[in-house]
């Protein structure tokens, strides 16, 4: 009796976009837990492109799945997610959105099905597209945890955002806003300055031309930015630190410069500065804060505070043409695969 097969996308050695292979394998069915969705659409994040490199926080075991975020209809259920799944709504024939708080190598969602935790499962709200929805939860649950959860931001702070023309720099502008505060963004590149203010950053910084120190100095009066929410690291610590508020908050959640970081010790001492490392996993596996992160999100995306910027949407076949595009850092909100 022959399998029903589906294709899916894994790599067997690191390095570039062309290791990432299309294989048809055997339709998997659910373990205890898990559940079995057919992809909608794809989003892409910058984790994505580390673990194909070999560079991200977990290594990939080949073969290799990869991927985080994804829309999709619900398949198939296995045993033991009535618990995690009640009170929901989803069952087989619901539309949702994964949420990354599971190991991409393992469970990833690159392919046409994917299994996936149930855990991982948030029904996708109706008024958001295939698209958006699955351009959600990497994006504003990073930007939560580090800006709200950890930062606690208060209305009229000042937060820079580095590298805000990525989906997470975006999605950090419209909480800023949400809450009150004000955004400064940067980016390196003139082109995308109007975006960002468009997208309602209340000022841009481009680092290409502009000093950064400065330039955060005469916005805030000279007190400073309270809140730091920094994708680069390497040598932007000494600059960042600079720019910071007394006794502000350094939060480090990317690594877009691959080259030395040195931790700002002086200014660290004499200002009172917290400079830490972040992952969207102090969110996710904390099951509280797991509870309230997905309720403000979803609340944000209803009342329209919260909305998908969409870059470029690529087709299915071109997976690699979309990675090399990201590694491009040309992008200004989030790059998404359509396979419907």
């Amino acid at each position: 009796m022959s399998q029903t097969l589906t294709g899916i996308i894994r790599f067997h050695s690191v390095g570039g976009a062309e290791v990432l292979q299309y294989e048809q394998v055997p339709v998997a069915e659910p373990a205890h837990g898990e559940v079995r969705i057919k992809i909608l659409s794809l989003g892409l994040n910058r984790a994505e492109v580390l673990l194909r490199q070999g560079l991200y926080l977990e290594k990939p075991v080949f073969p290799s799945r990869i991927g985080y975020e994804a829309c999709g209809i619900v398949e198939a259920i296995g045993e033991g997610c009535a618990a995690v799944l009640a009170g929901t709504g989803i069952e087989i024939g619901s539309r949702v959105s994964t949420v990354p708080c599971f190991s991409q190598a393992k469970y990833g969602v690159y392919g046409e099905t994917a299994v996936v935790p149930a855990r991982s499962l948030v029904a996708c709200p109706a008024n958001l597209s295939d698209i958006e929805g699955s351009s959600i939860w990497m994006q504003y649950l990073t930007a939560y945890g580090a800006i709200k959860m950890l930062g606690d931001v208060k209305p009229k702070e000042y937060v820079l955002i580095t590298a805000a023309s990525s989906s997470v720099g975006y999605a950090a502008i419209q909480l800023v806003n949400r809450e009150g505060a004000i955004a400064i963004a940067t980016t390196r590149s003139v082109a995308k300055k109007e975006a960002l203010l468009k997208a309602g950053a209340a000022h841009v910084i481009v680092t290409e031309t502009e000093d950064l120190v400065a330039e955060v100095k005469r916005i805030t009066a000279g007190k400073g930015a309270s809140i730091v929410f920094d994708a680069v690291a390497g040598p932007m610590m000494l600059p960042l630190a600079r720019a910071a508020a007394y006794e502000g908050k350094i939060f480090i959640y990317g690594a877009l410069s691959l080259e030395s970081t040195t931790f700002p010790l002086q200014l660290a001492l004499k200002r009172g500065l917290s400079v830490c490392g972040y992952t969207m996993f102090q969110v996710v596996d904390d099951a509280a804060r797991f509870a309230r992160a997905k309720e403000y999100v979803l609340a944000a995306l209803a009342d329209g505070s919260f909305k998908p910027v969409i870059d470029k949407v690529f087709s299915y076949a071109e997976l690699r043409q979309d990675q090399e595009y990201m590694e491009s850092n040309q992008q200004q909100g989030k790059i998404v695969v359509a396979l419907t």
